[in-house]
C-alpha cells in the first residue's frame, strides 16, 4: 500500500491526524446526538410542569367554586376561568365529559364548529383508562409539523373523575433548529481550533519521535566501508531507540575489523601477487644469464686469438640483462610508490606546460582555458602521470606508423572540476581491452609488464579523482582526468 510506503515520519502524522480527526468526527456525533436529546427532554419537561401548573390551577377553581361540583356544571365552573387560565399559562385548553364530548374549550371556535371530529376518539380514551400514570400524550405530525395533546382526568376532592382535560402543544422547531444552529457554531469553532491545534503538535511529535531514527538512517547512509565511519551518541532517547543506537555502533564496529581484516588481507594478496611479478619478470633475464654464463665456461679458451672479444661479448650480454633487471626493479617501485597529498598549491597549468615540453615533439601541443589554476597536488605525482599518460600514446603512434600523428593535452577549470584530457590518433583500443586497460600486468604491447596505467589511475585517485579512456572520432584513444575544483 501506498501509506506504508510513505516515510515513518510522515505515517505517524497522517495516524495521529487521521485519529484525531476521527475522535472529533465520533465526538461532534455524540455531542449533536446528546443535545438532541437532552433539547426533546427539556421541553418535554417544560410541557409537563405546565401541565401541572395547569391541573394545580384548574383544582383551586374547583375548591373555590359556588356551583355544584358536577361533570354537567363544569361548562358554567370554567366559563370565564378558562381563558383565565389560557392567557396566565399561555397554553390552550379543552374540557370534554367522561365519554369524550366536547364541554367547554379556551378557543372560541371550538363549540360553534362542533362536531364529531371534535370528540375523543376510542383508541384515547381506552389508553387514558389503561394509563397507570393518569394521564396519556398522544403524538401526531400534520401539515409538516409535529403536535402532542396531553389527556388527563380532572377530579373532584375526592380523586372522583369529573371530565377530561386536553392540553394541545405544537413543538417549535424553529427555536430547536436556532438553538442547534447556535450550538453547531459554537462547537464547530471549538473543534476546528482544537484539531487545528492537535495536527500542529502532531507535526512536531512525529519530528520528535522520529529525529533519532533519522539521525541513525542518515549515518547509515553515509556509512562506508573505506573510511572511518562516527558513532551516535544522542541524549534523552526512549529505550526502543537506544537498543537500535547500540546496534548501530557494534555494527560501525565490526564494519572497522572487518574492513581492518580485509585491509590487510588485500594487502598480503597484493604483495603475494608483486612477489609472484617480481619473481616472473626477474627469471625472464636470469635463465638467458644462467645460459649465458654456462656456454662461456664451456667454450672459453684463454689461448684463443679472440678471447678478449669474446669475454667483451660475454659481458655486454651480462650488463644487457642487469639493466633489464633493474628496469624491472624500477618499474615495480614506481607502481608501489602511491603518492601522498602535498599542502602546497601549486599552478597545474605551468607544471602540465612544462612535462609536456619536456617531449620536444612538434605534434604534441598542450591547451589550456585559463592562464593559473591552483590546486594542491604533488609536481612529481602530475609529472608521472602525464608522461606515462603522453609515452603510451607515443608508442601506440610508433607501433601504427601513423603519417601525421598528433598528440593533443588539454586542461580546464570548471565550477566543479578541473579536467587533463590526453588526445591522439594512434590507433585506438580495442573494445574489449578497454575495461582491462588499467589493470596490473595487462599490457597489449610485446615490451613492458602493464604497470604505467595502473599506476596512473592509483594516482588519480589518491586525489579524489576520476579517470575515463574511450576511442575518439580522429582513429585514437582519449584520456580524461577529472579532479574536484578545490575553489
Amino acid at each position: 500500500m501506498l501509506f506504508f510506503q510513505r516515510s515513518l515520519r510522515t505515517r505517524i502524522f497522517l495516524s495521529m491526524t487521521l485519529t484525531i480527526l476521527g475522535a472529533s468526527i465520533v465526538i461532534a456525533l455524540v455531542n449533536i446526538s446528546q443535545f438532541k436529546k437532552e433539547a426533546s427532554a427539556y421541553h418535554n419537561e417544560r410541557f409537563l410542569s405546565k401541565q401541572n401548573s395547569i391541573q394545580q390551577h384548574m383544582g383551586y377553581i374547583l375548591k373555590t367554586t359556588t356551583y355544584p361540583i358536577e361533570t354537567s356544571k363544569l361548562p358554567l365552573i370554567f366559563k370565564d376561568k378558562i381563558y383565565e387560565i389560557k392567557i396566565i399559562h399561555k397554553q390552550g385548553v379543552y374540557i370534554y365529559d367522561l365519554e369524550g364530548k366536547p364541554l367547554i374549550s379556551s378557543n372560541v371556535t371550538f363549540l360553534k364548529n362542533d362536531n364529531q371530529d371534535h370528540y375523543i376518539s376510542e383508541d384515547i380514551l381506552e389508553a387514558l383508562a389503561n394509563s397507570s400514570e393518569s394521564h396519556y400524550i398522544y403524538k401526531f405530525t400534520e401539515r409538516h409539523k409535529r403536535f402532542q395533546s396531553y389527556y388527563s382526568y380532572l377530579t373532584d376532592a375526592s380523586f372522583k373523575p369529573l371530565g377530561i382535560v386536553r392540553l394541545p402543544y405544537i413543538e417549535d422547531e424553529s427555536f430547536l433548529k436556532k438553538e442547534f444552529r447556535a450550538y453547531l457554531i459554537k462547537m464547530g469553532i471549538t473543534y476546528l481550533l482544537l484539531v487545528g491545534l492537535s495536527i500542529i503538535l502532531s507535526y512536531f511529535l512525529s519530528e520528535y519521535i522520529t529525529r533519532s531514527i533519522k539521525q541513525i538512517s542518515d549515518k547509515i547512509q553515509q556509512t562506508r566501508f573505506d573510511k572511518t565511519n562516527e558513532k551516535l551518541y544522542p541524549k534523552a532517547v526512549s529505550q526502543e531507540i537506544s537498543i537500535l543506537i547500540n546496534a548501530y555502533n557494534d555494527m560501525i564496529d565490526e564494519l572497522e575489523r572487518s574492513a581492518a581484516k580485509m585491509a590487510m588481507v588485500e594487502r598480503e594478496t597484493a604483495w603475494r601477487e608483486m612477489a609472484k611479478q617480481v619473481a616472473h619478470e626477474i627469471k625472464n633475464p636470469l635463465t638467458p644469464m644462467r645460459l649465458s654464463v654456462q656456454n662461456f665456461s664451456r667454450r672459453y679458451d684463454p689461448s684463443h686469438p679472440n678471447s678478449e672479444v669474446q669475454v667483451q661479448e660475454f659481458a655486454q650480454g651480462l650488463i644487457q640483462q642487469i639493466d633489464t633487471m633493474a628496469a624491472i626493479a624500477s618499474a615495480f617501485s614506481t607502481y608501489a610508490d602511491l603518492p601522498e597529498s602535498s599542502n602546497s598549491p601549486i599552478n597545474i597549468v605551468k607544471a602540465t606546460k612544462l612535462a609536456v615540453e619536456v617531449f620536444d615533439q612538434d605534434f604534441i601541443t598542450f591547451k589550456s582555458n585559463k592562464k593559473e589554476i591552483k590546486v594542491n597536488i604533488d609536481k612529481t605525482q602530475l609529472t608521472r602521470v602525464l608522461t606515462n599518460l603522453i609515452k603510451n600514446s607515443l608508442q601506440a603512434i610508433e607501433y601504427n606508423q601513423i603519417i601525421d600523428p598528433f598528440i593533443f593535452v588539454e586542461l580546464e577549470s570548471t565550477a566543479e572540476f578541473i579536467r587533463l584530457t590526453v588526445k591522439d590518433n594512434g590507433g585506438g583500443i580495442d573494445e574489449k581491452n578497454i575495461d582491462k586497460i588499467f589493470e596490473p600486468k595487462f599490457t597489449t604491447k610485446t615490451s613492458g609488464m602493464g604497470l604505467g596505467l595502473g599506476m596512473v589511475k592509483n594516482i588519480v585517485k589518491a586525489y579524489g579523482g576520476t579517470i575515463e579512456i574511450y576511442n575518439n572520432n580522429e582513429n585514437g584513444a582519449t584520456f580524461t582526468l577529472s579532479f574536484p575544483n578545490p575553489e
